[in-house]
C-alpha cells in the first residue's frame, strides 16, 4: 500500500545527490509516483525556492508525503514548516523518523545530506515512509500544535 503513496522531493544544491540517490531508491523498491520539485543539478541555488512548491503541494493533499535535503537540514525543515498542515521533521537516523510519523504524524521529512550516509538516509526515508501514525494521545497534541 506504501508504495502507491505520491511523494514529492525537494533539495538544494547540497542535497542534490542524496535527493537523486533516495528517488533512485525507491524507484528500485516500486515506488512509481514520485515528483521532483528540483533542484537539478549541484550549483548553488536557494532551498526555498523549491521547498515551498513541494509544501504547498503536500499542504494541498496533491501529495502524500514530502523529502526535503539540504546541507544541515534545518534550511528546508523551517522553510516547509512555514505552511499550514505541514509537520516536517528533521530526521538523522532511522528512529527519529519512526517517531517523527507514530507520535507527531509528520507529512515531510528533512535530510541533513552533509551528516548522514546514503545507506543511513535510505533507512530513514523507508522508516518514515513505512511507520503510521499511532493517533490517539497524539491526536490531541497535534491538534494543540495546528490551532494555537
Amino acid at each position: 500500500m506504501e508504495k502507491e503513496k505520491k511523494i514529492a522531493f525537494a533539495a538544494d544544491h547540497a542535497g542534490f545527490e542524496l535527493k537523486e540517490n533516495i528517488i533512485r531508491f525507491l524507484k528500485e523498491e516500486g515506488y512509481t509516483m514520485l515528483e521532483d520539485f528540483g533542484t537539478n543539478s549541484s550549483e548553488s541555488t536557494d532551498y526555498a525556492d523549491y521547498v515551498h512548491p513541494l509544501a504547498e503541494a503536500v499542504a494541498d493533499h496533491r501529495f502524500d508525503f514530502g523529502i526535503v535535503v539540504c546541507g544541515s537540514g534545518n534550511g528546508v525543515n523551517i522553510t516547509a514548516n512555514k505552511h499550514d498542515g505541514i509537520r516536517s521533521a528533521l530526521c538523522w537516523e532511522r528512529e527519529i523518523a519512526e517517531l517523527a510519523r507514530a507520535h507527531n504524524n509528520a507529512n515531510v521529512c528533512a535530510l541533513p545530506a552533509r551528516f548522514i550516509t546514503e545507506e543511513q538516509a535510505r533507512e530513514i526515508v523507508y522508516a518514515f515512509l513505512h511507520t503510521a501514525f499511532e493517533g490517539g494521545r497524539h491526536e490531541r497534541r497535534i491538534e494543540k500544535i495546528e490551532h494555537f
